[in-house]
């Protein structure tokens, strides 16, 4: 159970009893009325019916309280708590101009007949306010755009909205937490908005780090430190959030529920969840995917100085690899493990797990030794 909901539990404990109190002097008063008009005169008749009345009010008030203070409440923070920061400031712009209007109507409508002038100015003020909060929330890409524009921090040509870019929220899963990449993405600046965790996310996480297998607790510990480094990146806002998916049980079940509530991509580097995400018209930012596309590109025929520092798997093969951690398979490097070699690229595959590179050892001569 988590602080949220220990806070919660306490506060409706306390609100119970303050409608166990009312409901039950309410009911003490009742009672008393009700004894009156029954015609008891005898007092002991009379507390009677206050003590059976008081105590009926009290259970009442201790049951109902919850039902029209805390839960209410509770419901409606969890509902904004799914909004984003852009959906809730185009909301509050459109209450207020519709709010605008109706007042500026309020006036003409009054002047109309009984009943309409009496009447009219109320249906404005909930019809108006209802109105611009459905038409401002419906188009909130546009007007962000505009505010964008308007400051001088819109995209090229006015097309895209540096609000949103700066706004939006990014969900991280454990998988790409306990990877560690995020923080040297973050540093780049290639992350624009807020680095969102749930905190299940950080649960799970933190049952990692508790494992009893010695990797599984390692993984956590790296995790963990990969958050504390995430947070202390000046230009990146990491926020640790209590939103969760009532009804689900997994952890990427709940992200990918979240993701299409909140309009926000996953950022992981978990195929499954990929897949999942995917067919569910989530977003997904995949780091795997990412690094592969950054990888240094090269076409056949092109050379290179390679470091053989290992045998392959078939006869005569040595293997190297590139800066970017490319693996290189040279097809005659077995006797060169250990050297620089000039090779010459004579195949590029692209598979599931990355590219690969395969390539010949030249001689001194420029050509391609057998």
């Amino acid at each position: 159970m988590n602080q949220s909901s220990i806070s919660f539990r306490i506060t409706e404990f306390i609100f119970r009893f303050i409608g166990l109190f009312i409901f039950g002097a309410v009911g003490f008063s009742l009672g008393g009325k009700l004894s009156t008009f029954l015609g008891a005169s005898d007092t002991g008749e009379m507390f009677l019916y206050q003590t059976v009345f008081g105590m009926l009010g009290g259970l009442s008030g201790f049951i109902l309280i919850p039902y029209i203070t805390t839960r209410p409440a509770r419901a409606i923070r969890r509902s904004l708590g799914h909004l984003s920061a852009e959906t809730l400031f185009a909301g509050l712009v459109g209450l207020i101009v519709g709010l605008l209007t109706a007042a500026l109507l309020a006036f003409p409508f009054s002047l109309l007949p009984a009943p309409f002038g009496n009447v009219l100015p109320f249906v404005g003020v909930i019809a108006f306010a209802y109105f611009g909060v459905s038409l401002f929330v419906m188009r909130q890409g546009d007007i962000m755009g505009l505010f964008s524009a308007l400051s001088g921090r819109g995209g090229e040509g006015g097309s895209s909205s540096s609000w949103t870019n700066l706004n939006r929220n990014i969900l991280l899963d454990t998988s790409v937490i306990i990877d560690g990449r995020v923080a040297d993405i973050a540093k780049t600046g290639f992350l624009p908005g807020t680095l969102l965790i749930p905190r299940f996310v950080l649960n799970e996480l933190q049952y990692i780090a508790d494992s009893p297998d010695g990797l599984r607790r390692q993984r956590g510990r790296r995790g963990m430190e990969v958050l504390a480094e995430l947070q202390k990146i000046p230009s990146i806002l990491v926020r640790i959030s209590d939103i969760d998916a009532e009804g689900v049980r997994e952890v990427d079940d709940k992200l990918v529920v979240l993701a299409r509530q909140l309009k926000c991509p996953i950022l992981t580097n978990d195929f499954n969840l990929n897949r999942i995400a995917e067919l569910q018209g989530v977003t997904i930012l995949n780091i795997n995917e990412l690094a592969n596309a950054v990888k240094s590109v090269v076409l056949p025929a092109e050379r290179m100085n390679l470091n053989i520092f290992q045998e392959g798997k078939e006869h005569g093969q040595g293997v190297g690899y590139m800066d970017d951690g490319t693996m290189v398979v040279v097809e005659n490097g077995h006797d060169f493990i250990g050297e620089y070699k000039d090779v010459v690229v004579t195949k590029v595959l692209q598979t599931a797990a990355g590219r690969m590179i395969f390539a010949r050892v030249e001689d001194e001569n420029g050509k391609r030794k057998k």
